[in-house]
């Protein structure tokens, strides 16, 4: 019986040695930018008066890429226009990101992107 409890013991400790530890993560992000993808408008509508009203940020940008531009223009449209008029488009950048070809494809495809700046006048 003691030979067992030694054993449990034994494999407990090498168990929790092969555990690796967990990293925190490096990457932090601002908070004055808010990534814009496949949900509703509203969504992300939120996200800037939230972000614009909790803490003492002037500006907030949208970033958007492929299919979600749409929805970044609604999105900084709706703020601006509804819910917050004394917000302004300071700066709109356009661009264009390579991405590496999915599976089955034999070359990397082009994605356009958008950053649209809203800055609290």
């Amino acid at each position: 019986m003691a030979e067992e409890k030694e054993e449990k013991k034994l494999t407990e400790e090498t168990v929790k040695e092969e555990k690796p530890e967990k990293t925190p993560r490096t990457q932090k992000v601002k908070e004055n930018i808010v990534f814009v993808g496949s949900k509703p408008p509203m969504s992300y509508v939120l996200a800037i008066i939230t972000s614009l009203s909790a803490s003492n940020v002037k500006e907030i940008a949208l970033k958007a890429r492929g299919r979600a531009i749409t929805t970044a223009v609604d999105t900084a449209e709706i703020t601006r226009r509804r819910f917050m008029k004394d917000l302004k488009v300071s700066k709109i950048v356009l661009g264009t990101e390579e991405m590496p070809a999915r599976e089955g494809e034999n070359r990397a495809r082009m994605v356009s992107t958008i950053e649209i700046t809203l800055t609290r006048e």
